[in-house]
């Protein structure tokens, strides 16, 4: 194992997960496990009286997590953006070369 790896507890979901990371990402990494803890947490307030099974609960965490992931990846999606600006550069050096 590197020098540069360190093993942490990452307590999720009434469990604990040993994980390996880069003593860099730990702040990050305990943010992420914080952050499920709560959402699984909101769910679990919002739907205890149903008594679902835990890994109904946590399959709605996940598509939490999955759903806003696309729609960070769809706003900041450029390539319109991308091919908009190819398509003036080339209008406009088209323009350039006439005059």
């Amino acid at each position: 194992m590197s020098d540069n790896i360190i093993r942490i507890n990452l307590h999720m979901a009434d469990a604990c997960y040993p994980v390996f990371i880069n003593p860099e990402n730990e702040e990050i990494v305990r943010a992420a496990a914080k952050q499920v803890n709560t959402i699984l947490g909101e769910y679990r307030e919002k739907w205890g009286h149903l008594n679902l099974e835990p890994e109904k609960i946590i399959v709605m965490v996940a598509y939490q997590f999955s759903l806003e992931k696309l729609q960070l990846l769809q706003r900041n999606d450029t390539a319109p953006y991308t091919e908009k600006v190819k398509e003036l550069t080339e209008l406009l050096e088209d323009y350039f070369k006439k005059e």
